[in-house]
């Protein structure tokens, strides 16, 4: 089976900064896309960013400029460099993972609260 373990989630004034990393261990194989998902109180989970192993890259309109995601492949790890936070942006977020055979695999979640 496929583990996805976060880490870096907390407590933050707005404006600051927090980056969130998510590593894959395990029966891996290919993986096609990872990215990041949110969900706050009363809302549906909601795409923040994703990178695709061919290098594409696509983010939410809400953290456009803000956030940043990247990868390194040697450690099969996933980063989301959150700047300029915002209220808005407290949730828990989600690190999500398919591989080439359409296997999907979600993180534990990680909670991130920007105070105002």
């Amino acid at each position: 089976q496929v583990q996805l373990m976060e880490s870096g989630g907390g407590l933050v004034q707005a404006g600051g900064s927090l980056r969130l990393s998510c590593a894959a261990s395990g029966s891996i194989g290919s993986i096609n896309i990872m990215g990041w998902y949110r969900q706050s109180s009363g809302n549906q989970r909601e795409l923040v960013a994703v990178i695709t192993d061919w290098g594409i890259i696509n983010y939410a309109d809400s953290v456009k400029g803000r956030f940043t995601i990247s990868r390194d492949n040697a450690k099969d790890t996933v980063y989301l460099q959150m700047n300029s936070l915002k209220p808005e942006d407290t949730a828990v977020y989600y690190c999500n993972a398919v591989l080439r055979t359409a296997s999907a695999f979600w993180g534990q979640g990680s909670q991130v609260t920007v105070s105002s």
